[in-house]
């Protein structure tokens, strides 16, 4: 046992040599692959403005309705996803997910409609799937055949939502899953371990289909962060290639990996390779965003950490993201969608802490929108058309907020019933906003703002509230700063008060 795995280790090293020495040169520019080069990165001024982008996780996966991760466990006896597809498609083993993909026809996807959308919510960057763990690469392709131009839709998806948002003036992202592909994939090769179909291979097997369901027969993802990203140095090389081409087809201005920054040196390779692509008159104009849960490689250093269905408990030094979802990340049948109280409490909650939110709005599998997320969408524009002030272009306060909720730190960690009370704060200039994560009654109170607070001698000069055209009554006591407002709100959600400070 002992040699076999000295010796699996010694050729997985050489392999390693091999495939680093045949990987492609990278773009000129001040950036090597080395953590100290990178780490002279500084995030650009357009990713701290944007504050509020918008995703979309779709591709075949949003066909059987069933929710996330359904590649997967569709090939995983004892999950629903597998129950399912035995009813609806067949067994894994003759109806795989190959036979999901020529179903995704997105005929109904329109994205100049979607993008408009996403701009009249307050979005200042949309993202696009790329490719998630199902290894379907959404755009044209030049080193994999399983992409939507030439099956599926039959469309560059990718290259379709990147124009659209560029004739709306936003920005565009895209993300990629696949480094996690090879480990995560790990069961299509598998096979029932019970009648009628007891040892009968599912279609991952089958040869035909290896550049889809990879060559993987000994290294599960097992839920561990180790597991995450593959030893494997061919297919390290191959995920290269590919990414390679999404950043040199499209040049996008963020790019979002599902995890840490995979594979090593390959992975600064790449990411080299995209900050010097990104550069213009010696300034970076693009973003990666990465995860820090134990999975590749992190530093805030050298790149803009992702808090998956998280927040931070306090202002972060650096610009960061957290990504979330109204629902699952792909479209679930009889979902719980979130509310746009909720969506505008989490956006007022991180862009208050020096972040953004990239929100997931779920799209069904032939590219229009459920009836949720077409009324959040209206909800956060006609929020957005009042109050989008205290959110695009702000910067944190000396404090993020006040009230007894404080939420909890990192990912996973998204639920926080907000109560009175509860305001977060950004700045503009000499304008401090306090946002409001319920809706108030009669009066704000802002009790940062009390009279000699901390030794304080914040003077206000005068408020009001967005969308509000009269004259408030306010005043300034040891209580706090004391807000009258109107009998009727201009806002369904929460309200926003602006001050100017002296």
């Amino acid at each position: 046992m002992l040699g076999g795995v000295v010796g699996t280790t010694v050729a997985a090293a050489g392999a390693g040599r091999a495939v680093a020495q045949a990987m492609p040169a990278i773009a000129p520019g001040p950036f090597q692959p080395t953590t100290t080069s990178l780490s002279a990165y500084d995030t650009p001024a357009w990713f701290r403005d944007a504050k509020f982008g918008i995703w979309a996780h779709w591709g075949p996966q949003a066909v059987p309705g069933q929710g996330d991760w359904y590649a997967r466990f569709m090939y995983t006896p004892g999950h629903p996803h597998y129950d399912h597809h035995v009813k609806t498609y067949g067994h894994p083993s003759e109806k795989g997910y190959k036979d999901i993909i020529p179903l995704w026809t997105a005929d109904k996807f329109d994205p100049e409609a979607l993008v408009a959308r996403y701009r009249a919510a307050g979005a200042r960057y949309i993202v696009s799937m790329g490719v998630h763990h199902d290894n379907f690469d959404l755009w044209r392709s030049r080193h994999h055949r399983w992409n939507a131009t030439v099956m599926g839709p039959k469309r560059d998806i990718v290259g379709e939502l990147q124009a659209a948002a560029k004739r709306h003036g936003l920005r565009f992202g895209v993300s990629e899953h696949l480094g996690a592909s090879y480990t995560w994939w790990y069961p299509n090769h598998l096979y029932d371990q019970f009648w009628p179909k007891l040892g009968v291979s599912y279609d991952g097997a089958d040869p035909r289909y290896a550049d889809l369901y990879h060559d993987n027969r000994d290294e599960p993802f097992i839920n561990t962060p180790a597991s995450w990203y593959t030893r494997n140095a061919a297919y390290q090389a191959h995920w290269l290639k590919r990414i390679r081409d999404l950043i040199d087809s499209y040049k996008p201005d963020l790019l979002y990996s599902d995890g840490g920054l995979p594979f090593g040196d390959i992975g600064r390779q790449m990411l080299a390779h995209y900050y010097n692509g990104g550069s213009k008159r010696g300034t970076v104009d693009v973003v990666y965003t990465c995860k820090n849960l134990g999975s590749g490689e992190f530093s805030d250093a050298w790149s803009t950490q992702d808090v998956e269905r998280g927040a931070l408990t306090g202002i972060n030094p650096k610009p960061w993201q957290t990504d979330t979802s109204n629902g699952d990340w792909f479209y679930k049948q009889d979902d719980t969608y979130k509310t746009a109280a909720q969506v505008i409490a989490t956006l007022a909650d991180v862009v208050s802490k020096n972040g953004n939110l990239l929100l997931n709005v779920v799209l069904l599998g032939d590219g229009s929108l459920p009836p949720q997320s077409e009324q959040l969408l209206d909800d956060l524009a006609a929020w957005m058309t009042v109050n989008g002030e205290a959110i695009h272009g702000t910067r944190p306060w000396t404090r993020f907020g006040e009230g007894p909720t404080q939420g909890t730190e990192g990912a996973f960690s998204e639920k926080a019933d907000y109560v009175d009370g509860d305001i977060r704060f950004t700045t503009r200039g000499k304008t401090l906003y306090a946002i409001t994560l319920t809706e108030p009654k009669t009066r704000l109170v802002v009790t940062a703002l009390r009279s000699g607070a901390d030794g304080r001698s914040d003077t206000v000069r005068a408020v009001r509230l967005l969308g509000h055209k009269g004259a408030l009554s306010y005043r300034q006591t040891a209580e706090g700063l004391v807000v009258d407002l109107p009998a009727t709100l201009p806002s369904r959600h929460a309200s926003v008060v602006a001050m100017t400070l002296a």
